[in-house]
């Protein structure tokens, strides 16, 4: 049946089942996670506070012949938690669970939007659509490794390792560190969504690449502000292992933006003249 042949009930009925199937998908991914939680957790969530994490490794190279980086082969930096609430460790285990089921099920939730999505669409349309809903999954889940092999260890080490005060010891909570780290690797699967998010703006004609020429300076000032927040560390080698990802996000948004109208593109370029 077509888009044009169904009622509002019956596009209300193809939501009702997309929506279960999303539901139980997610649900089955919950119970899988739920069970392999305790090794999920030790081998994975908990990584970046041991001392053999890949990042230090690979850091402790690096650091031996760029003197200004902060030591990283120190074997005795390994990161302990604690639990002040009862029943913190279960409640942690039932949200990783459920954020685990969500990282993995999000390819089979997008095809599903994209099953929901497709009757409504022109044959051309449906080509682009399926490359997009492919695009978008892949950008999803190299900013989510890029926010778990990167920007969490390297913000987790700086504040851990941080001293206001020497009669100040630090200890971490079980539901900080969890907090950090969900968002963190959330925050940066959705940044390298930037690309995508782009493509839609310019498909509706609310962006175009002469908005990227225009305030690319703006542009990397902000991402250099947004980087030091992210990895709040003095030194520039850490800063730059997260400017530049986010900068090459800015860029390869350019590409998926049309270009300008001949009018449209004389008129900036004028602009531009004056403003320098």
């Amino acid at each position: 049946m077509s888009a044009e042949d169904m009622s509002f009930w019956d596009h209300l009925e193809e939501l009702r089942w997309t929506l279960m199937r999303s539901i139980i998908a997610l649900v089955l991914f919950a119970i899988v996670g739920f069970c392999f939680m305790p090794w999920i957790f030790d081998h994975i969530v908990m990584a970046p506070c041991r001392s053999d994490f890949f990042l230090y490794n690979l850091m402790c190279k690096v650091s031996k012949s760029v003197s200004f980086l902060p030591d990283f082969c120190d074997d005795n930096a390994a990161i302990h938690l604690i639990n002040i609430k009862l029943a913190s460790q279960f409640f942690t285990h039932m949200s990783m669970s459920f954020w685990f089921a969500l990282i993995l099920a999000c390819p089979y939730l997008l095809f599903e939007v994209w099953l929901f999505i497709r009757p409504a669409l022109y044959e051309n349309e449906k080509k682009n659509v399926r490359w997009v809903f492919l695009f978008g999954s892949v950008m999803f889940f190299m900013g989510c490794m890029v926010g778990y092999g990167m920007v969490f260890p390297m913000t987790l080490r700086f504040l851990y390792a941080y001293h206001l005060s020497d009669q100040i010891n630090n200890q971490l909570s079980l539901d900080s560190y969890i907090d950090n780290f969900v968002t963190m690797i959330w925050v940066m699967g959705l940044v390298f969504e930037m690309p995508l998010i782009s493509w839609m703006l310019s498909k509706i004609g609310l962006l175009k690449k002469s908005f990227f020429r225009k305030y690319r300076r703006y542009a990397i000032v902000i991402l250099l502000i947004a980087a030091a927040v992210i990895t709040p560390s003095s030194d520039p080698f850490t800063l730059s292992i997260v400017f530049f990802p986010l900068y090459l996000l800015y860029e390869l948004s350019a590409i998926f933006v049309r270009e300008d109208d001949p009018v449209e593109a004389d008129e900036i370029s004028k602009d531009a003249a004056v403003t320098n």
